[in-house]
């Protein structure tokens, strides 16, 4: 069970479930519902892996109508819902209740259409992140957002979690990417948002679905935008003798005008890590190192490279390696995408956090890293998209520990209230799941939170999608429109609050 607090488990619920089970039977025939505890225990837990839940059962629809039906009957017997894609989620997005129904979509896994004309391709959540691109590379195209975890993470929870990558500096993130959804409300109504079409007409309602975490609707379309392969791309290896010279560089160029196609930042024990896992011949007398793509027409990269050399000479730079190959160019990128599981073997367990921050705040932050991590006692390594502020600091514990899930945690949260207070948020492309939940507050006031929450209550009245997620405090719709606190006092102090 999750240590961090969850909305109470429904009893009259609980008291149903075989009753619930049979009515998804109905609805989802042959194997599509799982409630046998030993089958369910695969997805007890996301990638955040230290807090686990068993679901009240899981069903694995094949066919929006399934979808439709299943959220139909959920919402008129006020039975949750928590989506769920391929559970590389590191925010615990994809958390069980023991109270809910986990819809687990990973049996839409079929690209849909390819529209090269158009650049779009329209495919269905469960397909990878990485299978788009296979899809569509024998013509010269790719899908630009490409997170750590690509060969596995689902395009439908990239939408929600609006995912990232090492090259969402200069081609955007998710939500930079995608034209259209269908989706199904919490109702059973299913609605479609934009499509090939360069705009839509109204409100953003994409972008606002768009890193909505589960929360508004369940999608089960969604079409993206292709890119041409650019005509050359070539990388350097850069390294310094302090973290605080390559944060320093890494300000520099961006404020020269260079847009790199991915810029990525490894300390230390990240370097040494990676190179032992990869063998990638990474510079292992560094204290940090830059991974800089720079891509385009062949004179323009050329070109950049000599700029970009010079203003890593004049921030310090020991050590500049430029890719001479498209295998040294991959070989290059290697340890950084295999830097995660590379960490997995030097700690027994990690938190990885997710906080952004303006640039030119990277060298004050990563100093107060390693302040943080000697008043917690443990070690941090740091991976991170170095061009747009998004950190990834791998904290190193031991759960077998007494007391080391609990300094983690300590220090994660000291991490993210210093990416707020130097200006930055709680999170980048993780989401806030169950993870920065409680830190809300240190960004967002009441009535910030008040208003977010109005918008969920649009799409889901009943609170019965993925609740517990992202909201510190959870009030009902009705309060929502009217609430009043006088002298501290909450009305209706029976109604129940976590």
């Amino acid at each position: 069970m999750t240590a961090i607090a969850m909305p109470k488990p429904d009893e009259a619920v609980l008291a149903r479930r075989m009753e619930i089970v049979k009515a998804l039977q109905a609805i989802v025939p042959g194997e599509g519902v799982i409630h046998d505890e030993t089958e369910m225990r695969p997805y007890e837990t996301d990638a955040l892996t230290a807090y686990r839940q068993m679901p009240l059962i899981v069903v694995l629809p094949e066919t929006v109508e399934q979808v439709s039906r299943i959220m139909k009957y959920c919402h008129e017997n006020d039975v949750k819902v928590v989506p769920r894609g391929a559970g590389t989620s590191l925010s615990g997005g994809a958390l069980p209740l023991a109270d809910g129904v986990l819809v687990s979509m990973m049996k839409f896994n079929r690209v849909l259409d390819i529209d090269f004309a158009n650049r779009a391709v329209v495919v269905q959540p469960g397909v990878t992140n990485l299978g788009i691109t296979r899809a569509v590379e024998h013509e010269g195209f790719y899908y630009a957002p490409d997170p750590s975890s690509q060969i596995a993470c689902s395009i439908g929870g990239n939408i929600a979690e609006n995912s990232g990558g090492v090259h969402c500096l200069k081609y955007g993130l998710t939500t930079n990417n995608v034209l259209g959804l269908e989706m199904v409300l919490m109702t059973g109504e299913v609605i479609r948002l934009g499509g090939k079409h360069l705009d839509s007409e109204g409100y953003d309602l994409l972008g606002l679905m768009t890193g909505s975490e589960g929360l508004l609707g369940v999608v089960t379309e969604v079409t993206v935008r292709i890119l041409q392969k650019p005509e050359t791309a070539r990388a350097l290896l850069v390294g310094f003798p302090t973290s605080e010279d390559g944060g320093r560089c890494v300000a520099d160029i961006i404020g020269a005008g260079i847009i790199p196609g991915g810029m990525e930042m490894m300390d230390k024990l990240a370097i040494h890590a990676a190179e032992d896992f990869v063998h990638a011949d990474y510079p292992l007398d560094v204290e940090a190192l830059l991974i800089i793509e720079l891509d385009g027409p062949e004179a323009e990269v050329d070109y950049l490279i000599g700029r970009v050399e010079e203003i890593a000479k004049a921030n310090k730079a020991s050590h500049i390696r430029i890719s001479e190959s498209e295998e040294e160019r991959m070989t290059f990128w290697a340890g950084r995408k295999a830097a995660f599981p590379a960490v997995g073997r030097i700690s027994p367990d990690y938190l990885c956090m997710d906080g952004t921050i303006p640039r030119r705040e990277l060298p004050k932050v990563l100093a107060g890293m390693r302040e943080l991590s000697e008043k917690h006692g443990l070690q941090v390594a740091n991976v991170f998209h170095a061009g747009d502020g998004n950190l990834h600091p791998l904290i190193l514990y031991d759960a077998n520990q007494p007391g080391q899930l609990d300094a983690a945690e300590a220090f994660g949260a000291d991490i993210l209230r210093l990416c707020v207070e130097v200006g930055g948020v709680l999170t980048g492309e993780h989401g806030v799941g169950i993870e920065k939940r409680d830190l809300m507050p240190e960004m967002f006031t009441e009535d910030d939170l008040k208003q977010q929450q109005r918008v969920k209550c649009a799409f889901d009245e009943k609170h019965l999608l993925n609740p517990g997620k992202v909201f510190p405090v959870l009030h009902r719709c009705a309060e929502l429109g009217k609430m009043h606190v006088h002298k501290g006092q909450l009305p209706f102090p029976d109604i129940p609050r976590f």
